[in-house]
């Protein structure tokens, strides 16, 4: 049975971010597409998705997490494929995304600050806990690559910014 690819587009939104488990993969952006293709004897699901950057090491969990998700609603003749080009870019998380972010106390990124090199002062960025103003940055590098460390001057906590990547 072949069901519509809108189908497999929601149920693959069941599947998390490992790094960042309150975001799907469909938020973020990662999954570029879902398409039936025509094996020797049978239609293959086609899978694919777009690293945050080269070398992601959440790309192997996140397609065992897709071959799971497919293979519990009963597709096992499934593909997936890692697309480089074009790169990721923060543009593709979603709106609904960068809110989970922030509930999440990770400031989404700012597509204002695109430009930003993150290697002397950074961007202004809100505080996701607070939302002052008032931010400094701590380190160009926060927990994984994506992010940076940022500390809120009026709250005293520290936070991770995703970085914009474009």
């Amino acid at each position: 049975m072949v069901i519509a690819e809108a189908e497999i587009w929601k149920l693959l939104e069941q599947v998390p971010d490992p790094e960042i488990p309150v975001i799907s993969i469909l938020d973020l952006g990662i999954l570029r597409n879902v398409q039936w293709v025509n094996d020797t004897n049978e239609k293959q699901l086609k899978i694919t998705i777009t690293p945050t950057y080269s070398g992601c090491p959440a790309m192997d969990a996140i397609a065992l997490q897709i071959r799971l998700i497919l293979a519990e609603a009963g597709y096992k003749n499934v593909q997936i494929e890692y697309q480089l080009s074009p790169a990721w870019t923060t543009d593709w998380m979603s709106e609904k995304g960068k809110q989970k972010l922030k509930a999440y106390g990770i400031a989404p990124p700012l597509a204002q600050h695109q430009n930003d090199t993150l290697f002397s002062e950074g961007p202004q960025v809100p505080c996701p806990k607070c939302n002052a103003n008032d931010t400094e940055l701590i380190s160009a590098f926060g927990a994984t690559s994506c992010k940076a460390l940022y500390r809120c001057k009026a709250c005293n906590e520290p936070f991770d910014y995703f970085k914009c990547h474009r």
